[in-house]
């Protein structure tokens, strides 16, 4: 049995953060790397190493892969504005390059399950960097995988959302090519299984679930568990751009993630070769328990990890290099309220998601539209623990940047702009009595279209942050305000 150090790259992600949970109960001693491992530190125990490492910087990957035995790669680039292919291909080739510098014994990666002529560019680059990992000199295990069913997977959101907000659903023809999907926890049982057995060259491992449906099947089966009644009418026509848009637009799914998922999907996605996978010694579910068992999670306050916690959900981050930033704008107010610290910080860290801003939520809302309309995150993230903040959290078309509890809290803005904005809260005792909340929006424009963009809106950003700070106070003051 392999014990060496096991490295986990895209821990941040979907089922990176579901293999971490796993691997630690196991035992093994572990290191994840990150682009910014700041995001990480706060979710996981003191007992897992957490480096800074990017593919798409070699010099950060000697330190990172010293050591290790075995590597995970769960590395892609889909959501990125820029050229995804390209940047795949380079992580790929540098991190290969690393790992067989540094000793590492075995790669595990996980693919895309496809094959032919006419595959998408997601799906061409998924087995470009398997094949790339393949021919790096380190033995590779490269899982291809259909479609993942588990609470907080891109696919099951876009099921889940479909089928509960439209009762009649125009099906273009992607929705009726067959698919075997794979249970989450099953997927993470091949992977850690992988760590173990014997490898003495590079492999691909088909591996799905016992049913192979079509993706109708797959919304009919969520619509009878959830007790939905559901109508399905075949159109011969939708594009792929207009059905990202449209998915945009009624489910959580970016529309840029979804046009090169869609294009995806003219493929069949079933296993030709299982018996490669037999010897890992997992026994995977079918749809109807997949489904059940992701139900029961999707049900919970917190989902153990979703795609969209990964930062490369939101796209590439944008470079600012060679842009000035000497103007930055900043709209700072507090209130004094009756109560600690404690209290007074309550209203700050439930602030987003289910609880809403406090205040102009339509508002809100509006901004969330207007920004999937330009390609945007939108605002249908929402948060994944209505209680705790963790630095890395989305929260609605925010990011939690830094979080210190009972003293502040700052959202980085990822909703499209001309020019980078954060909001901060701060809390603190106040000398008279009481606590002091500050609420402070900064904004760095770029050119003339930041400047406009702020002073343009002004009046409406002074209107909502001015109510939302009353709000907050409110909420604080307002369980002593009912004992008396």
């Amino acid at each position: 049995m392999n014990q060496g150090a096991v490295l986990v790259t895209g821990a941040t992600g979907y089922v990176g953060g579901r293999l971490v949970r796993r691997l630690q109960a196991s035992g093994r001693l572990l290191r994840c790397m990150a682009r910014r491992p700041e995001h990480l530190r706060s979710r996981l125990p003191e007992s897992i190493s957490v480096v800074r490492g990017d593919v798409l910087d070699r010099s950060t990957l000697d330190a990172a892969l010293e050591g290790i035995h075995t590597a995970y790669y769960l590395i892609h680039s889909m959501g990125a504005d820029s050229d995804f292919e390209a940047n795949d291909r380079l992580g790929a080739e540098q991190f290969s390059e690393a790992a067989l510098a540094a000793g590492v014994k075995r790669i595990i990666y996980l693919g895309g399950l496809a094959r032919g002529p006419d595959l998408s560019a997601h799906l061409r680059s998924r087995n470009e960097v398997g094949a790339i990992l393949r021919a790096s000199g380190v033995p590779t295990i490269e899982f291809r995988a259909s479609i993942v069913i588990g609470s907080g997977s891109l696919s099951f959101e876009l099921i889940r959302a479909l089928t509960e907000r439209l009762p009649v659903m125009l099906t273009p023809a992607w929705v009726r090519l067959p698919t075997q999907p794979i249970a989450i926890e099953d997927l993470i049982e091949y992977l850690v299984a992988a760590l173990d057995v014997d490898l003495s060259q590079s492999e691909v491992v088909e591996i799905g679930g016992a049913d192979v449906v079509s993706y109708g099947e797959l919304m009919q089966e969520y619509a009878r568990q959830r007790g939905l009644r559901r109508t399905m009418i075949p159109v011969p026509l939708l594009t792929p751009k207009l059905s990202s848009h449209w998915l945009g637009l009624v489910t959580p799914v970016y529309s840029r993630i979804g046009r090169k998922l869609i294009r995806g999907l003219r493929n069949e996605t079933v296993v030709k070769d299982p018996i490669s996978a037999f010897r890992f010694g997992v026994s995977p579910m079918g749809i109807s328990d997949a489904i059940a068992r992701a139900l029961v999670n999707e049900d919970r306050a917190m989902v153990e990890s979703r795609w969209s916690d990964a930062v490369s959900s939101s796209g590439s981050e944008r470079s600012w290099g060679g842009v000035r930033f000497g103007g930055r704008i900043i709209d700072s107010r507090s209130i004094h309220v009756g109560v600690d610290a404690e209290e007074a910080w309550t209203p700050v860290r439930r602030i987003g998601g289910a609880t809403g801003w406090y205040y102009a939520d339509a508002l809100w809302k509006l901004r969330g539209f207007i920004d999937q309309l330009v390609g945007g995150v939108g605002f249908r993230r929402g948060r994944p623990d209505p209680e705790r903040l963790r630095v890395g959290d989305t929260l609605d078309f925010w990011r939690v940047e830094e979080v210190q509890p009972v003293r502040s809290l700052r959202l980085r803005a990822e909703m499209k702009l001309p020019g980078r904005a954060w909001l901060q809260f701060d809390v603190e005792p106040a000398e008279t009595g009481g606590s002091r909340i500050r609420q402070t929006a900064l904004f760095d424009p770029v050119g003339i279209a930041g400047r406009l963009y702020w002073y343009g809106l002004y009046p409406f950003h002074a209107m909502i942050f001015r109510g939302m700070l009353r709000r907050i106070g409110a909420r604080a003051a307002a369980p002593h305000e009912a004992a008396g």
